[in-house]
């Protein structure tokens, strides 16, 4: 029994506690309890490790540790937990990524040893909604990407990623690991495209994490020669539609703050800002 505070690795039999903590907060947890909810905490299938934080033998605060290192629910003594274990354990992850007030204070920890970071994004806000627009009709030409398209969409996947990120998916190891996550998206149905009449993409989406409770769309682009055109509002308004009907009853994204086109086509298809995330990259 665990009586004092402490942090520690959980196991495969931690899973009920764990989802106790997860569904605490479904839409700012969604991508994590995705992920759990399919592999468990065995970290072979996770990709990870999940951390616990324990007050009087309860676990309270998690903290996934794998490609990115994500605060969950982590109250302040737990962040300091968190980031001694990943201070002790090394950089192994690509970004930290989480609610904006604990992943702070998980940067201000990790900084000194870890930094400097290619880039910070303080202040990403967290938008959710749970029905459709009333004056935005979806754009009928936004469909499922087909599980033979993967040709068709995987550049516009790799130039979404190279313009949002600063990098290419495709260093490192040839871009094995994220071609396997957009076809495990289009396999899934939760990849959208609009072509055009020459087979391209103009507009694009996916729902990336998905649970009964809450799911979050994200790699919203539309190619460089379609901006300005009215494409974007239409084509979330179409992803929504598919979302809210097919996958989960809230659906949820984050944006950079600097992103101001894209936050005001966001409230237009009636999203609201209820909170927000930080990214730290390397």
């Amino acid at each position: 029994m665990l009586t004092q505070t402490t942090s520690r690795v959980l196991e495969p039999s931690d899973l009920d506690a764990a989802l106790a903590v997860l569904d605490r907060e479904p839409v700012a947890n969604a991508f994590v309890l995705s992920r759990v909810q399919v592999a468990g905490l065995d970290p072979w299938r996770l990709g990870g490790e999940m951390w616990g934080w324990y007050e009087d033998g309860m676990l309270t605060s998690l903290c996934y540790a794998g490609a990115n290192l994500v605060p969950i629910c982590a109250t302040p003594r737990a962040v300091r937990a968190f980031a001694d274990r990943a201070r002790r354990a090394g950089r192994r992850c690509s970004s930290i990524v989480g609610p904006a007030e604990p992943t702070t204070q998980l940067w201000r920890l990790l900084e000194p040893s870890w930094g400097p970071a290619r880039e910070v994004r303080a202040h990403q806000p967290l938008m959710v909604t749970d029905r459709m627009p009333a004056d935005i009709a979806p754009d009928p030409g936004v469909r499922r990407v087909r599980k033979d398209e993967m040709e068709t969409i995987m550049p516009a996947c790799v130039a979404m990623f190279t313009e949002e990120v600063g990098v290419s998916p495709l260093a490192g190891d040839g871009g094995l690991l994220y071609q396997a996550r957009v076809a495990e998206l289009v396999g899934s149905g939760r990849s959208f495209a609009r072509l055009d009449e020459h087979g391209k993409v103009m507009f694009k989406a996916e729902i990336g994490a998905a649970t009964d409770r809450a799911c979050q769309i994200q790699g919203v682009w539309v190619a460089p020669e379609y901006r300005g055109q009215g494409l974007a509002a239409p084509g979330m308004a179409a992803v929504l539609r598919y979302a809210l009907a097919d996958v989960a009853p809230v659906v949820s994204l984050y944006v950079n703050d600097f992103n101001t086109a894209a936050r005001r086509t966001y409230l237009r298809v009636g999203f609201q800002e209820v909170g927000a995330f930080m990214s730290v990259l390397f």
